[in-house]
């Protein structure tokens, strides 16, 4: 269908509505906690190193995540040549990518008006927008999900296409080597298979043809671009380190940690809380999707059927395994959007739904705003708590979203809930990127402990590490000395005595306060502030307590420490 002036103008509003929103701030913060500065940091070591197939976190091998994120990074670095914008870019690309694929699947299956509100819904809803502007990889894998998904229902719903769906299969395998589950899109073929068992309505096309069998391929040669080389490297030479990290990497961090998770272990129903609260606006329509739904699905809609049973088997399968976090079932919010696509020009017009969006744009708006005065001019607790242990105080911030949205909606009033809707995410993600990053930057990156430490030991000082985040390596205005990232805490801060004692005179310590052990003296130490919620100190050889021998057992590194 021809795109006319006012559809151009409807896709113009949309993307530069979602572009100001989730773009904003780029550039202005440095990678937070969790897992953004260890992306971050693997892709500058990447990029310093010019070794791009075995990623480094500092001297150890990295073996968590395949490097397909960090390599994107690395892209974006050589792109612009500016970290702070590098690390977020890919995030912000995938996010939008998403946001264009749901438009343009759900025009194809309903209408571009379905398809323009669709593409909103996804756009504002919170658990979306939050990860677009996170350097974390759930952005860019919901993106590979969702192309896979995408190439796959343009082939099975107005197929036969056969170039979309070998893209589909492809699109899968790029999401593997991002993260293990990439291939999740494939489920689609269930409800697929049953809708075409049960003689439901869908393009008929034979299966005797035979690129229904070579698409996997398609995937194969995807995957195969990776996992060769690694492969080669790993397992042709005779270095154990690279065994291990193969190992790691292609079994106990893939299948092994479905089946048997080490940590954020949680009960089966786990999703239901996180669908109803960062779902949301999406979830506050469904007492009224659910009964069209059920109609559509007595009709043998197929439209409904793909996109909804796809997502209930990807719940499912996330639910089945004991390690669950909120972000495992972000890909399937971009199809669930597509299923509502066809009821939103409808639902829009309904009162109830208008005044239900209404009513949650100005109760989250009036929570924030009200805190924001009480903070102000009562001194509660956790306003004292929240300066003491970060060292930050948003309620400007947190006042001005609310008091825009507020009268953003008085303006609308409830016949245009969607509108005041509109408005309270704009401004809570305008907002929070223009002015919320310079703020909290400091307290949630490391660049002003790392600046500190800097400038106490003076520029032509050795420094070394101990109980290190991965945000103090990133951040460091020098090379360091530091013994291993997972390394336990005590032969970390033994090895840096050591190593202090060789040269007492140009070397210092950096350390974790959690970590300094018996046999440093606190009154001698320097600090180097305050960061996540943690205490930096600097110490040289003048701290040492003489003759004091160390057997203090202080800790190692926890994973979900990293929540920042």
């Amino acid at each position: 269908m021809p795109y006319t002036a006012s559809r151009s103008r409807d896709l113009l509003l949309l993307f530069a509505f979602a572009l100001v929103m989730l773009g904003a701030g780029l550039g202005l913060r440095d990678p937070w906690p969790a897992d953004e500065p260890r992306f971050a940091l693997v892709a500058k070591q990447m990029v310093d190193a010019g070794q791009y197939l075995i990623p480094h976190r500092g001297i150890e091998l990295y073996s968590d995540k395949p490097p397909t994120f960090m390599w994107l990074q690395a892209a974006a670095f050589h792109l612009t040549g500016n970290w702070r914008i590098a690390f977020l870019l890919p995030s912000l690309l995938a996010a939008l990518g998403s946001i264009a694929l749901v438009y343009d699947l759900s025009r194809r299956l309903a209408s571009h008006r379905a398809g323009v509100l669709a593409a909103a819904l996804l756009a504002t809803t919170i658990h979306f927008a939050f990860q677009a502007k996170a350097a974390q990889i759930d952005a860019t894998i919901t993106f590979w999900i969702t192309l896979s998904a995408y190439g796959l229902l343009r082939h099975l719903l107005r197929g036969p296409d056969w170039r979309w769906w070998f893209i589909g299969w492809a699109a899968a395998g790029a999401g593997i080597i991002t993260k293990g589950v990439g291939f999740l899109a494939l489920l689609l073929l269930l409800p697929y298979a049953f809708a075409r068992w049960r003689d439901w309505p869908l393009p008929r096309i034979p299966l005797r043809d035979w690129r229904w069998y070579a698409a996997p391929l398609a995937l194969v040669a995807v995957v195969a671009l990776w996992i060769v080389p690694l492969v080669v490297s790993a397992y042709g030479g005779n270095d154990p380190a690279l065994r291990a990290y193969a190992d790691d990497l292609l079994f106990r961090q893939t299948a092994g940690r479905y089946a048997n998770p080490w940590h954020h272990v949680k009960p089966f129903w786990y999703y239901l809380p996180v669908i109803a609260s960062l779902w949301l606006p999406w979830s506050a329509l469904l007492p009224w999707t659910l009964p069209a739904w059920a109609r559509r699905w007595r009709r043998h809609d197929a439209r409904v059927l793909l996109p909804l049973a796809w997502a209930a088997l990807v719940v499912l399968f996330f639910s089945l395994s004991p390690g669950k976090r909120d972000v495992y079932i972000l890909p399937v919010l971009p199809m669930v959007c597509v299923a509502t696509a066809p009821l939103l020009p409808g639902l829009l017009r309904k009162p109830g739904v208008q005044r239900t969006l209404f009513a949650l744009a100005t109760v989250l708006a009036l929570v924030l705003a009200i805190a924001s005065v009480w903070a102000w001019l009562g001194e509660p607790s956790f306003e004292r708590k929240l300066a003491a242990t970060r060292d930050i105080a948003p309620w400007g911030l947190t006042f001005a979203i609310g008091a825009f949205t507020l009268v953003v909606a008085a303006i609308a009033r409830p016949r245009r809930g969607a509108i005041a809707w509109c408005a309270f995410a704009f401004s809570l993600w305008t907002l929070y990127g223009l002015w919320g990053y310079g703020m909290l930057n400091d307290a949630r990156s490391a660049r002003g402990v790392m600046q500190q430490a800097g400038a106490i030991i003076g520029p032509d000082a050795e420094l070394a590490l101990v109980a290190w985040k991965e945000q103090n390596l990133l951040h460091a205005d020098r090379p360091v000395r530091e013994w291993g990232f997972l390394t336990d805490w005590d032969t970390q801060r033994r090895e840096a005595v050591a190593w202090l004692r060789e040269a007492p005179a140009k070397r210092h310590v950096f350390i974790l306060d959690d970590a300094l052990g018996e046999c440093i003296a606190r009154e001698k130490l320097s600090s180097a502030g305050l960061a996540n919620r943690r205490q930096w100190w600097v110490f040289g050889a003048d701290a040492l307590i003489p003759g004091c021998i160390d057997t203090a057992k202080t800790g190692s590194y926890d994973p979900l420490d990293e929540q920042g």
